[in-house]
């Protein structure tokens, strides 16, 4: 582990108390599917070694070892005096900023900070808090197969999880780790081997094959969609879309209908069970109250908010947006999606005003937020009123360990001082001149700290990032009295 000035071994200590969390497991909703008995706990993936870093041990309650009340507490002029040279880097265009006591959520010093900008992939909070605050943390994603209307028809119904995948769990990469036990995607084998078991015991060996996306409305594709970046956003999908299942690239290649797909690749599967469907799999509806014959889940809702953080996953972001208007009783589009959104952040006191959603993922260019807002939605997260939002930060990229921030805050930045202390959600419209950091970290006298850093500017996208790393470094050294 790297150290910067002013870090000293105790601080080390606290920060292995922020990198672990138990999650908490809500009440049951009839929206999503019941935990199974093979697929529950609170086990999480650990960080992995990165740029010669040994991983942290984890344990205990996040931000639980930090100090708390009225010790320690930054001041504004101390965070004026230590950040003034660094806040005059050029290739930070324009800057809103907010920084402010992790304890408390008092603002401590910032400028524009009710300043609405474009949040760009810093939109993905708002979006985990709202899912944790309506949908149970232990759900699970349902994709099922039904009776369809002869004896010889089913229904392959998708249920909204991008996740569902082709390949064995001991070839599933995410963020180019292998999956465990509580992160492994339900897959397509296991639902043609359940969906083939019971046709078989009903004497059926032949069948024509439906596949029912009525779960979602209104426009399928993003208004930025690119085919790379995010999928074409339908209920039933296998691979979140990608061509090539086993791609590591940011923006891999997406099919250009990733429900077909999905159809296809499980006719292929039940061939290989030995049950022939007939013809190609084609659109069509379930019945209401259609008898099921098998179904798989996803991970838990807990765990797909901490990957979609971790990964900055913008087509699970939007499938779990859909989840959010699904609970609110929306409609499960886009801007159904903003609005129960929107709804459910007002609720939880989340100040509004100003703040403009177009998406559940960052992509579109028009969202507006402040700093504040995304400092009060990591206090929400962080607060012991609200246990079951506490995946919104254990999600968060560790500096130099994990997800977006792992090629981060290294040596040629010179923001090294927050390797493994900063957990943070970032945001990157590059062609936009867009860069973002929201999250947490400890100073120096182990003070939890939140920031909310938003830019616009002409820098290249290396050297925006490195200037807003070293505001975020700098506040993991400093006492700032």
């Amino acid at each position: 582990m790297q150290r910067g000035a002013g870090v000293g071994r105790g601080r080390r200590v606290a920060v292995a108390g922020m990198l672990g969390v138990a999650l908490t497991a809500g009440g049951l909703s009839p929206a999503w599917a019941e935990p199974s008995p093979g697929r529950t706990g609170s086990g999480a993936p650990q960080p992995p070694t990165a740029l010669g870093h040994k991983a942290i041990a984890t344990g205990g309650a996040v931000l639980g070892a930090g100090t708390t009340g009225a010790e320690g507490l930054p001041t504004t002029a101390g965070l004026q005096r230590d950040l003034a040279a660094l806040l005059q880097d050029k290739a930070l265009g324009t800057l809103n900023f907010a920084v402010t006591d992790g304890a408390t959520g008092q603002l401590l010093y910032g400028a524009g900070e009710n300043t609405p900008a474009t949040p760009a992939s810093t939109t993905k909070l708002l979006t985990a808090l709202a899912a944790l605050e309506l949908i149970p943390g232990d759900a699970r994603l349902t994709t099922k197969v039904v009776k369809g209307a002869a004896a010889d028809e089913i229904v392959l119904v998708g249920g909204g999880d991008p996740t569902l995948s082709t390949l064995p769990a001991d070839q599933v990469r995410v963020g180019g780790l292998p999956v465990d036990t509580e992160t492994a995607p339900a897959t397509v084998a296991d639902l043609a081997r359940r969906t083939a078991a019971a046709l078989k015991a009903a004497g059926v060996a032949s069948v024509k094959l439906a596949f029912d996306t009525s779960m979602y409305t209104g426009p399928l594709n993003h208004p930025q969609h690119d085919a790379m970046n995010i999928a074409t956003v339908v209920p039933l999908m296998v691979n979140e879309g990608r061509v090539d299942p086993k791609s590591t690239d940011e923006g891999p290649a997406r099919v250009f209908d990733p429900a077909g797909q999905a159809a296809d690749a499980f006719a292929a599967a039940l061939g290989a069970e030995g049950v022939t469907v007939q013809g190609k799999p084609k659109p069509g509806a379930a019945a209401a109250g259609a008898q099921q014959l098998a179904a798989v889940e996803s991970p838990t809702v807990a765990r797909l908010i901490e990957r979609l953080l971790t990964t900055s996953d913008n087509t699970l972001s939007e499938a779990m947006a859909r989840q959010v208007a699904i609970a609110a009783q929306q409609p499960a589009s886009f801007d159904g999606a903003s609005a129960a959104t929107r709804q459910t952040l007002e609720k939880l006191g989340v100040p509004m005003a100003g703040v403009v959603l177009h998406d559940g993922s960052g992509l579109h260019t028009g969202n507006q937020l402040s700093p504040l807002v995304l400092s009060k939605v990591l206090a929400l997260a962080a607060s012991p009123e609200h246990p079951r939002l506490r995946p919104v930060l254990t999600g968060l990229p560790i500096a130099g360990f994990t997800g977006t921030l792992l090629s981060r805050f290294g040596a040629a930045t010179r923001a090294q001082n927050g390797i493994g202390i900063v957990r943070a959600k970032t945001g990157t419209l590059g062609s936009s001149g867009i860069h973002t950091l929201a999250g947490t970290v400890l100073d120096a006298e182990g003070r939890d700290l939140t920031f909310a850093l938003m830019t616009h500017t002409t820098a290249t996208p290396d050297a925006a990032r490195a200037a807003v790393d070293r505001i975020v470094g700098q506040l993991a050294t400093c006492g700032c009295h």
